[in-house]
């Protein structure tokens, strides 16, 4: 039977062919869903480029990103990172901003995102590469919890029906360093280095188990009842990241006035 990781890597090699493209880059966070998905992508044998692309990061996020990255360029002939700097230019960025922007942390927290995502693609396309996204399943499709246009902005996104629970599971299969492992799941967007349970107000086992759950609340504890109002009320904010682009359909009868 075929197991999950070479099914992944079954789906990706598939893709790449069919796109015509010649590799894959990712941006390592330091997280453990980046981890997972340079493993996998450099599993391939196909052209991996790792992106570092630190802005007023602490510490301990870079470092995870750093350990992560020689790694897999000690264990895989075919990856190569480059180290891309970018709090220089987020912080030219932000001076021309106006002011009312420069004092909402979440636009800026979302702007560094974005940023990254722009490198992403300069990178990929001069090497003719696919930007490959590293969200998973309660991200993507249960909270919305990532920047739209930023990291929401890929060309695949092979671990998106993965809960992060199932990521961890298959992230030390595959031999997702111990460092990252360990850590507690961030986004790197802030600079006091908050963890996704202080922004979110739950854990993701708590928010995996909410996605599911179509019970009612009878029979639930007080921290369950809490727990889905925070699953629903994430999930109905960011509807607009994960429905498609709402498009104004003209009726032709109208459009006919325009000939």
């Amino acid at each position: 039977m075929q197991c999950l990781q070479d099914f992944i890597l079954s789906w990706l090699l598939d893709y790449l062919n069919r796109s015509k493209c010649e590799g894959f880059v990712i941006g390592i966070s330091g997280g453990v869903d980046s981890a997972l998905t340079a493993n996998l992508c450099a599993k391939t044998s196909k052209k991996v480029v790792l992106l570092n692309m630190p802005i007023r990061q602490t510490k301990d996020e870079f470092s995870r990103a750093c350990l992560q990255i020689a790694h897999l360029e000690e264990n895989f002939k075919n990856v190569s990172s480059i180290q891309l700097p970018l709090t220089t230019v987020f912080d030219e960025f932000n001076k021309v901003l106006p002011e009312l922007v420069q004092q909402d942390f979440l636009a800026l927290a979302n702007s560094r995102s974005r940023l990254r995502m722009t490198t992403l693609y300069a990178v990929a396309q001069a090497h003719r590469c696919l930007v490959v996204g590293t969200g998973n399943k309660v991200e993507d499709f249960g909270i919305g919890f990532y920047t739209k246009y930023g990291d929401g902005g890929v060309d695949i996104s092979p671990i998106a029906d993965l809960t992060k629970t199932e990521v961890f599971k298959l992230a030390k299969e595959v031999g997702v360093i111990p460092q990252i492992l360990n850590a507690k799941p961030t986004d790197g967007l802030w600079e006091d280095g908050r963890t996704d349970e202080d922004q979110i107000g739950a854990s993701y086992p708590e928010l995996e188990w909410a996605m599911e759950y179509t019970g009612d609340l009878t029979n639930l504890s007080e921290r369950q009842v809490a727990v889905l109002s925070i699953y629903k009320k994430f999930n109905a904010m960011n509807q607009h990241k994960m429905q498609p682009i709402p498009v104004c359909i003209i009726p032709s009868w109208m459009k006919s006035q325009l000939k």
